[in-house]
């Protein structure tokens, strides 16, 4: 009998030497028995990953959203001067701009990372594809919370304003304006935490057990 370290056992039994079988005796076989532990683990791993690219397109879904929201923020009011005409957009604000752009990029990356969550669900005991998810997907948070965390600390000052700063409270008239740049916030930080549970799987799933 003979025990592998990989996926089976195998019990070997000599073969006859004159290839015949007498009467009353036993024929040789070789028996592989599958690993139960292997094939438990592949499971897990398995669905793991299943739940990584439903996870993915959800943050897809939420980061293209985010972008696509505030990037058509904009209202005008109905009353103007000769002058002047009451506007609010957002590409008056850096921070929203940048906010656009990070968005898009994390909204690109997800996209391109769902052949790499594919080949897990293929693969589930390959280590190089979430390794590399596992790397990408910490830098795309990084990018992810500090756009959310910048624009939440706009729109927080369009709704409540900074007497300090004279900073007047604009969405007291441009609360469309306002409320979708909102919405928007809300959807990066759902992205936000779509990539935490991303890399906590995908830490798990590489961890050794």
């Amino acid at each position: 009998m003979k025990s592998t370290s990989g996926d089976s056992t195998t019990i070997n039994i000599p073969e006859s030497r004159n290839k015949t079988v007498a009467k009353g005796e036993t024929p040789y076989v070789r028996i592989q028995a599958a690993h139960p532990m292997h094939d438990q683990k592949g499971g897990w791993k398995k669905g793991i990953s299943i739940f990584d690219f439903i996870l993915r397109l959800g943050a897809t879904a939420a980061a293209l959203g985010a972008a696509i929201a505030m990037g058509s923020s904009e209202q005008t009011l109905p009353f103007f001067t000769q002058f002047f005409q009451f506007q609010a957009s957002y590409d008056d604000l850096p921070t929203f701009m940048f906010f656009v752009i990070g968005m898009g990029i994390v909204g690109a990356y997800l996209v391109l990372s769902l052949p790499f969550s594919i080949v897990t669900i293929v693969r589930p005991h390959a280590v190089a594809p979430r390794l590399l998810l596992l790397i990408f997907d910490t830098l795309a948070l990084t990018l992810n919370t500090s756009c959310a965390a910048s624009a939440a600390a706009i729109v927080y000052l369009a709704h409540n304003g900074n007497s300090d700063a004279n900073w007047l409270a604009i969405c007291q008239q441009f609360g469309d304006f306002c409320q979708q740049s909102s919405g928007a916030v809300v959807s990066a930080f759902v992205a936000v935490v779509i990539f935490v549970i991303l890399i906590l799987m995908s830490a798990s799933a590489l961890r050794k057990v």
